[in-house]
């Protein structure tokens, strides 16, 4: 396994009223994140903040090139990002204790907190078709180049691991400074990992290793 200091490239925020940051995503060109009761967008060229949707944003936000989705207790909400509306919901596995939330391969993939577990699942329906273990509290989910990532937050310490997507071993981890909780976690497609943070409000970007 390799292990690292995570870089943290920049810090976006603190935002106006904003106190946590849940669930990051990025839809191509703008960064979204949940804080609560809205999700919110800024540009991550020059970090200013641009619209938000008032809807319940409690835990991971995932974007399948045309929908939000979003966790709200022990909900997933399909959202219209045009008009904010909830299209369709489905039960989200571990039914309220679930953090992270991304879309590859045509499926969602959620991170189950204390469980220490991601749960790959049908959007459609919510029924579970595959479940990695991990050996710490899973926070955000990304998926990169065909790597999976997730974020872990255990007391004051965080890390960054990529895992094997069958398996779930280590097989790389960037350490984040104490006290730097990661909560959403969204790769930009390239070389950021875009971490939310529940302790400041801020979103940071984390370079990606090649």
């Amino acid at each position: 396994m390799k292990q690292s200091a995570a870089e943290i490239l920049r810090e976006y925020g603190p935002f106006a009223d904003v106190e946590r940051v849940h669930g990051v995503s990025f839809d191509g060109n703008n960064v979204w994140f949940a804080s609560g009761e809205k999700l919110n967008a800024f540009n991550p060229e020059n970090g200013q903040a641009l619209c938000s949707i008032d809807v319940a944003a409690h835990a991971g936000t995932a974007w399948d090139g045309q929908h939000f989705f979003q966790l709200a207790n022990d909900l997933i909400q399909k959202i219209d990002p045009d008009t904010g509306q909830v299209l369709a919901t489905i039960p989200a596995p571990g039914g309220g204790g679930d953090s992270g939330l991304t879309w590859a391969e045509g499926t969602l993939w959620v991170g189950q907190y204390r469980e220490r577990k991601i749960h790959q699942i049908d959007p459609e329906t919510g029924a579970i078709l595959r479940t990695i273990e991990s050996n710490r509290f899973v926070t955000g989910v990304t998926w990169v180049d065909g790597e999976l990532w997730h974020a872990t937050w255990e007391g004051d310490q965080s890390d960054l691991r990529r895992v094997d997507p069958q398996s779930g071993k280590v097989l790389e981890k960037l350490d984040m400074p104490a006290g730097m909780g990661v909560s959403g976690l969204e790769s930009d497609g390239g070389d950021r990992l875009y971490c939310g943070s529940t302790s400041a409000g801020v979103v940071r970007a984390v370079r990606r290793p090649r």
